[in-house]
């Protein structure tokens, strides 16, 4: 056959069954395609001489990059997610049930439909290469595993080693895979077709069965009914810690889990569908499949063909951020020139960048030759001569606007005119900072998260004066560094960093009202965030959030109200937060230990044995709206260029709650009508920070959503 999906041809006794989708760079399970491997299955049988099935992608770099996530998202009844589920049931039945055996050879990506195929088959062959990586990530779009996943996967390589798979999506690479028997052997790449047809013949001729022996950790403690009680139990208490109750997979997943191994395989599949049904209906799955759709939208480059090549990248800067952005842009292929005040200082940015390499290479995501490559394109110097041959200057300095404004300056005596010159500031308007500039339509911003491998948000600046070309070339270096990018417009603070800023502020008032440092944190975790203010505000360190108050004055004094200095108070007795070991809390070695009660002195209204009792919804709602309506003034100034924008900024910058969708999706969630009554009762208690935007409050009177 030669189908849309799968294609097939024959070796000898062999028939091999080709993935590779039409018009698509991956392989992704649709309907269609479980249709096509199921008349693949029908052939198979009615050819007398086929004594064995070998499954290989003919995609670059990936096996089955999972389901469809359209037809998901398209579901507009619980009984089509069940049937769909169904559907996918009786062909990995159909599969298991072959009486001859079938390998699958994998090389690149087998996630969650595609991983669950691969369970189905009789034995699995992988690269050992970093493509191939095994995952079931449906949780992280509020599913389940709907192919059998929770029911094969314990059953293969036992329900410990299975529920940390199903239960955070994680990735397994190749070796860690080998040894929890997720697959049978590993191979090169360029002899996979190979290994994958001798294993199927070895299968045949020698009638080889596959072995695989159970632990003694499986045969002690998940072979006993108790001891198995006890890891679901722990289990879910671990769930209920990390989601607060506002992800209800992960409790169904275990339910699921749970019912194949201790009411048999029928039962789990039964029980696996309902539930995959239930959650495709909830608001929370839906809320996390319209980010997925969007933030890949933020991974394409709408001006790709204004885009210049870029090749060597230079980094001002060689500290944790400016470290973090040599990492990925190394990592991705381009050349990075890191330079600080001494060759000694830069050289901390080369060996940052090699440890994290090698931890990388302990976990198999990456190679010691792949490691040796990334190491050796970053250039360490004291100096501005590396930098006469650089496309891009990537300025990772203190939040200081003199200083940024001299580095501006000093790189322009080196590079050629067309170079870019990208600050990483947070808050100073770029157009502040190109008049230092002799070529201000060259400047631009490149706001990256701490730490920067792990933040996903990319926020690119743009003034008025940018040019096409300078913006499409930064999007392309973004991308090319793995990052998801928003485009705003220039101003005091942007958009991340403004509507953290009046976040932030507002949590410092909640102090100065009574409230108490755990119970704040504790509130807005429960909302949704992974921490909470007073966290945040020792992680990035009271020093930098004193700084950007200072540059956000011009934003807080339009609502009529002068920002809270407490954090400057903290700050000049000393205390920044971890760096210093004490801020809203005290660390140990950078860990965190408890509350540190000292700090309630900075905030003198009232002491720590007299704090005020808030409520949770209370202190949610000050915080949360006041981020919000923040937000929506962006939109109206025209700082952001769509709701969309504001939503992937606001969820993978910030960690504003996923399964909210964003502060937009929220509004409407919530009724704009609503958001408004709130923000009108804090305004009239707490004063005009909380006024609500003028687009929300229109939204609220002629009954309008952002969507």
């Amino acid at each position: 056959m030669n189908g849309h999906f799968l294609r097939t041809e024959r070796d000898d006794e062999l028939v091999i069954w080709w993935l590779d989708q039409r018009d698509d760079a991956h392989n992704k399970l649709s309907t269609r395609a479980l249709d096509e491997i199921g008349q693949a299955i029908d052939e198979a049988k009615a050819e007398p001489d086929v004594r064995g099935i070998v499954v290989l992608s003919a995609k670059a770099d990936s096996f089955i990059v999972g389901a469809d996530v359209r037809e998901i998202q398209a579901f507009s009844s619980r009984d089509e997610a069940a049937a769909l589920s169904r559907t996918a049931h009786a062909l990995i039945e159909r599969v298991r049930g072959l009486d001859i055996p079938i390998v699958a050879g994998i090389h690149g990506p087998a996630i969650g439909g595609g991983l669950e195929f691969a369970l189905a088959c009789t034995m699995r062959i992988a690269t050992d290469h970093p493509a191939t990586t095994f995952s079931l990530p449906e949780v992280k779009l509020g599913l389940l595993p709907g192919g059998g996943g929770t029911q094969f996967l314990p059953r293969l390589i036992g329900i410990q080693q299975s529920l940390p798979m199903l239960l955070t999506g994680k990735n397994v690479y190749p070796r860690p895979a080998r040894r929890m028997g997720l697959v049978d052997e590993l191979i090169h790449r360029p002899g996979l077709a190979t290994a994958a047809k001798a294993a199927a013949r070895a299968l045949i001729t020698d009638n080889r069965k596959v072995e695989r022996d159970k632990t003694l950790q499986e045969r002690v403690l998940e072979g006993n009914p108790l001891t198995r009680r006890i890891i679901y139990r722990k289990a879910s208490e671990r769930v209920d810690r990390q989601t607060r109750g506002n992800y209800p997979a992960p409790i169904r997943i275990i339910e699921c889990v749970r019912a194949g191994i201790e009411d048999g395989l029928e039962e789990g599949l039964r029980r696996e569908a309902e539930a995959f049904a239930d959650l495709a209906m909830t608001p929370e799955s839906r809320e996390l499949v319209r980010l997925f759709f969007a933030k890949n939208d933020a991974e394409r480059n709408p001006l790709s063909h204004e885009a210049r090549t870029v090749r060597a990248v230079g980094v001002l800067g060689a500290g944790l951020m400016g470290s973090g952005i040599a990492e990925v842009t190394a990592e991705n292929g381009l050349d990075v020139v890191v330079k600080d005040r001494s060759l000694e200082l830069a050289a901390a940015s080369r060996k940052h960048v090699f440890s994290t390499a090698t931890r990388k290479v302990k976990k198999g995501a990456m190679s010691r030759f792949e490691r040796d490559v990334v190491v050796e394109r970053v250039t360490a110097t004291g100096t501005y001569d590396a930098f006469k041959g650089v496309d891009l200057v990537i300025e990772a300095a203190p939040e200081d606007e003199a200083l940024k404004k001299q580095l501006i300056r000093d790189v322009e005596q080196v590079v050629g005119p067309d170079c870019i010159f990208a600050s990483n500031t947070s808050s100073i308007p770029i157009s502040d900072l190109a008049e230092a500039s002799s070529r201000p339509d060259r400047v631009i911003g490149m706001h990256y998260f701490s730490p920067v491998p792990k933040v996903p948000l990319l926020e690119i600046i743009s003034t008025e004066q940018t040019p096409d070309w300078v913006l499409a070339t930064a999007i392309d270096v973004g991308l090319a560094q793995g990052k998801t990018v928003i485009v705003v417009s220039d101003g005091h603070g942007f958009y991340t960093t403004r509507i953290l800023a009046l976040y932030m502020n507002e949590a410092l008032d909640l102090l100065v009202d009574g409230a108490d440092i755990e119970s704040v944190d504790r509130a807005m975790r429960n909302f949704g965030f992974p921490m909470g203010p007073y966290e945040i505000f020792d992680l990035v360190g009271l020093d930098v959030a004193s700084k950007i108050t200072h540059v956000m004055e011009e934003i807080f004094s339009r609502r009529g109200y002068r920002p809270n200095r407490r954090a400057d108070e903290m700050v000049d007795a000393g205390w920044i937060g971890q760096k210093s070991n004490r801020g809203f809390y005290s660390y140990e070695k950078g860990k965190k230990k408890e509350v540190n009660d000292d700090a309630y002195r900075f905030f003198r209204e009232h002491a720590a044995q007299g704090r005020v009792d808030f409520s949770e919804d209370e202190i949610q709602h000050r915080l949360a709206l006041t981020l919000v309506n923040e937000a929506a003034r962006c939109l109206e100034d025209g700082i952001l260029h769509s709701a969309v924008d504001g939503d992937v900024g606001a969820v993978f910058g910030l960690g504003f709650p996923p399964f909210l969708g964003g502060p937009f999706r929220y509004v409407d969630r919530e009724g704009p009508d609503q958001v408004v009554a709130r923000l009108d009762l804090l305004a009239d208690r707490h004063g005009p920070q909380f006024s609500p935007a003028s687009d929300l409050r229109r939204m609220a009177d002629e009954g309008r959503t952002y969507y």
